[in-house]
């Protein structure tokens, strides 16, 4: 399927809300995402599918909101699947715990909700 702009921006929205509330929901700390092999694993599926939307939005758009750091969402989502052995989970700490609700607050000013 070939989505618009505004369809994948709303599934990057979609794919970091959910992240984050499940987060929050189930009490998942920095220290168990470390060490939790099986949590490794359900937070790389939402950080896979933004990637490869913010990847895939096209150039004008990138380029008109530009204060998103549209590189280096898709290159993790590359990182992840091209050298998931090589992941350097203090990074990934980082992006579901700071850097996706940052995201989320971006996006919601491309909505005009913020």
């Amino acid at each position: 399927m070939r989505y618009s702009d505004e369809q994948r921006i709303k599934k990057i929205y979609e794919y970091a809300t959910r992240l984050q509330q499940y987060i929050e929901d189930k009490g998942i700390t920095r220290e168990a995402l470390l060490s939790d092999y099986s949590l490794q694993w359900l937070v790389t599926t939402p950080l896979y599918n933004i990637g490869e939307h913010a990847y895939n939005l096209s150039k004008e758009y990138k380029t008109e909101h530009s204060e998103v750091p549209w590189t280096m969402i898709a290159g993790l989502r590359h990182r992840l699947v091209h050298d998931y052995d090589g992941t350097n989970w203090n990074i990934i700490v980082e992006v579901v715990f700071e850097e996706i609700p940052a995201l989320i607050v971006q996006i919601e000013k491309l909505f005009g909700k913020a």
